[in-house]
């Protein structure tokens, strides 16, 4: 799936308006831009490079304030373009410690224009560097050339934080016999089919015996009528709401290619038919549609999930909770001491009108 640089709202007139030497819009530009890079669903090459443009000429201009604030929200998105940490890092102060501390992955220049912007951050680079070290030796523990090392609890989900955005260390983790297919759910994505298989057995082992929500009514006529439109952002906005995810849930997939197979994952969990799901890989994006292969194993996909199981694994690849029942329906347990029971009617029946009498015999 592939989102369009057309699709960013329109701010041209912001941008004529800063030009404005009696108005400085400069720093409302940038927080709406770096709002509207966090909130897109689907951030391809294009809008990266275009954000990218955009951020860093405008990050020179900006009071310290605004600086501040966009570094935090910057730094902790593992899709921030280095260029605009690079940026940001280059001012020196709090914004410059911010991304050293809280930036997902700091590249040489990143590095470099921190140290350039004459901020002592000798002890936050330090101990970022002792941090990366710590994670580093942990995840020597899962070599697969080393089967006996045994994994504690605390390293094992501390190696599955960082696998998740890890295909290495991913691999790894798959790779190891010792460890239970359903405890690898969370990297469903990065698996082959074969295991993929395997978990979705391991994972549905449990979820058909728990309940689960009825999809909103309409929901695949609304979907499709979006794919049709081609309003990606409407039909991505409509899933997510429609099981309780974040908005840019498909982000959280390890590539590109894999987001698909995330959607289709999504799409099996809203309860579509097979028919609606085909109908949304042959009209949401024209890239996938134009490819039947990749049409083709979408559709495979989509047959080889239940709906419990997709649910669960959602849950699992999204480190996050699903609602256990729809939206605004309370479950009321008809039993409970608190109920209310329909006393009247209980009333009017009588042990006599439900079995049948007998006539008496007389002699």
């Amino acid at each position: 799936m592939t989102s369009s640089v057309s699709d960013t709202p329109d701010v041209t007139g912001l941008i004529e308006l800063s030009r404005d030497p009696g108005l400085d819009l400069k720093p409302v530009i940038l927080r709406v831009q770096t709002d509207l890079f966090l909130a897109a669903p689907i951030r391809d090459r294009a809008v990266l490079s275009s954000f990218a443009s955009l951020a860093t000429g405008l990050i020179s201009t900006v009071d310290d304030e605004t600086l501040l604030t966009v570094a935090r929200k910057l730094a902790s998105c593992p899709e921030t373009p280095q260029a605009v940490l690079a940026a940001l890092a280059s001012r020196g102060g709090e914004a410059c410690l911010e991304v050293i501390e809280s930036a997902h992955l700091l590249e040489p220049a990143v590095i470099a224009a921190a140290l350039a912007s004459g901020t002592d951050v000798g002890a936050a680079i330090a101990a970022r560097a002792e941090r990366d070290l710590r994670s580093s030796r942990t995840a020597e523990a899962v070599d697969p050339t080393l089967p006996d090392t045994m994994l504690d609890r605390s390293t094992f989900e501390e190696l599955m934080r960082r696998a998740r955005h890890d295909a290495d260390i991913a691999g790894a983790l798959l790779a190891r016999p010792d460890v239970a297919a359903a405890d690898v759910a969370p990297l469903w994505l990065h698996a082959e089919p074969a295991l993929r298989s395997k978990i979705h057995e391991a994972v549905a082992a449990t979820a058909s015996l728990r309940s689960h929500p009825q999809a909103p009514r309409g929901l695949g006529e609304t979907l499709t009528d979006l794919s049709r439109d081609g309003d990606v952002k409407g039909f991505t906005a409509a899933l997510a709401g429609a099981l309780g995810l974040p908005a840019n849930f498909l982000t959280s997939a390890p590539n590109p290619a894999s987001r698909y197979d995330l959607l289709t994952l999504a799409l099996r969990a809203a309860d579509l038919s097979e028919a609606e799901a085909v109908y949304v890989f042959l009209t949401l994006n024209a890239t996938v549609a134009r490819s039947a292969d990749r049409v083709f194993s979408l559709v495979q996909l989509f047959r080889s999930l239940t709906r419990p199981a997709s649910r669960d694994l959602l849950a699992a690849v999204l480190d996050i909770r699903l609602p256990e029942r729809a939206a605004g329906v309370e479950h009321r347990p008809y039993y409970a001491p608190d109920a209310d029971k329909p006393r009247a009617v209980a009333e009017r029946i009588s042990p006599r009108d439900i079995l049948p009498a007998r006539a008496r015999q007389t002699v």
